[in-house]
């Protein structure tokens, strides 16, 4: 079917789709799929390659995407930049249904919704990670897509974004994020329940920070305020914690799962796991048995080639950052983008050069800086340029000031959950 394209400024509603209810089970997608770039950030893709016989069940979903890249030849550093979308979606496995009521017995226990979406930008050289994530509530145009059944979707110019993989799968959330970001996506992948439970469980848990108390009879969380060391449910239900921290929203509840994927980040490669072979086997072996991927992320060559672009990153050269929005004049509990602010980030990303945010720690107010604390170190050292394949910007040292209205924290500040216990 043909596609209309709807110019910046204005909205036309094409139709609109079906809005399933959404359970609070979505947003501890994130986790698992924060787990996954991590794992690569840690350096643990050889480990990853050493299991990949251990995981049959890796491929057996595996996606074709457009544009996918060709195999690579050897265990040679990874040319260029990269983009990889990890999505997290909303369903209900046998395994975990008891823990969230309603969501998994009413009527809409069978829908899969895509409630977690995380752009990964790995830059050329030097290597640079930003993580970008898209509030499940965000309203944006989504192309005509093709489900598992051959059944072909209408394009739609104003639709909630976590609905995009009811209407073709993964592949047609990487088409509307690639859309909307005007990035070409050769990498993805998706993973479900059980995942964050599993991995927490692998490393022996993550110490995150709680400035203020959080209680929140949705998730059943009654914590003090102070450190926690979080695995298995806890730490399922302190990434799904929406009402007990910030203005209770989901802007706030990102911020709050980014203050767990930067101490994640620090826990992966800090000596505690690296070190130990066995925990880097048992994380990679579950990282794979839980996730279902692009075809073009199966060849284990290429799981390498990623881990060892990014192991040695700094600190401060991981950004986590919320995809800017503003309030949806049509509904108050939707947002649309702020395209503007939007542009500014993918042309510092397209620059290849060091982000420096300038807007708050979270839209939502979901954390707060950690008073007195001692930031994660920050590597110095830069590996040796490489050779690209293909024509890249020149590297610049001249940093780009994001926007305000872009909320982020890098991997090496230290925030604390903002709970509503005061």
């Amino acid at each position: 079917m043909s596609r209309t394209t709807t110019p910046r400024g204005r909205t036309t509603i094409a139709r609109h789709g079906r809005l399933r209810s959404v359970g609070p089970l979505g947003q501890f997608f994130r986790a698992l799929a924060v787990a996954m770039a991590v794992l690569l950030v840690a350096g643990a893709g050889v480990a990853a390659y050493a299991v990949y016989d251990l995981s049959s069940s890796f491929t057996a979903d595996a996606v074709d995407l457009p544009d996918q890249p060709a195999v690579p030849p050897d265990l040679g550093e990874l040319q260029g930049g990269v983009n990889l979308l990890l999505v997290g979606t909303d369903e209900c496995e046998p395994d975990f249904a008891q823990y969230f009521g309603d969501r998994c017995t009413g009527p809409d226990a069978g829908d899969n919704l895509n409630d977690v979406n995380m752009l990964i930008h790995i830059s050329d050289e030097p290597r640079r990670v930003t993580v970008i994530s898209f509030p499940r509530d965000l309203m944006v145009p989504i192309p005509s897509c093709t489900d598992a059944d051959g059944n072909v979707s209408s394009a739609m110019s104003k639709q909630q974004i976590n609905s995009a993989f009811s209407y073709g799968g993964l592949a047609c959330v990487v088409k509307t994020i690639s859309d909307l970001s005007g990035l070409q996506i050769p990498f993805a992948a998706k993973v479900s329940f059980g995942g964050v439970i599993n991995i927490t469980d692998a490393i022996g848990g993550v110490d995150v920070c709680i400035a203020n108390g959080i209680k929140d009879p949705y998730t059943g969380i009654d914590w003090p305020a102070g450190m926690r060391t979080v695995k298995g449910l806890d730490a399922l239900q302190f990434l799904r914690t929406r009402h007990g921290v910030g203005d209770g929203g989901d802007l706030g509840r990102i911020s709050n799962q980014q203050q767990y994927m930067s101490r994640l980040t620090s826990k992966l490669r800090s000596e505690e796991v690296l070190s130990n072979p066995a925990t880097l086997y048992k994380l990679a072996s579950t990282a794979l048995r839980n996730v279902d991927p692009s075809t073009s992320l199966t060849n284990p060559l290429t799981l390498v080639q990623i881990a060892m672009a990014v192991k040695d990153v700094p600190f401060n050269e991981i950004v986590f950052v919320q995809y800017p929005t503003a309030a949806d004049p049509a509904d108050p509990n939707r947002v649309v983008p702020e395209y503007d602010a939007a542009d500014a980030l993918w042309s510092a990303l397209a620059a290849n050069q060091p982000i420096q945010l300038s807007g708050n720690l979270s839209d939502g107010n979901g954390v707060i800086a950690e008073d007195g604390a001692t930031p994660a170190p920050t590597d110095t050292a830069s590996p040796a340029p490489a050779e690209s394949a293909a024509p890249t910007p020149e590297p610049s040292s001249t940093t780009i000031t994001l926007p305000s209205s872009i909320a982020g924290q890098t991997a090496a500040q230290a925030t604390c959950s903002n709970g509503n216990v005061r």
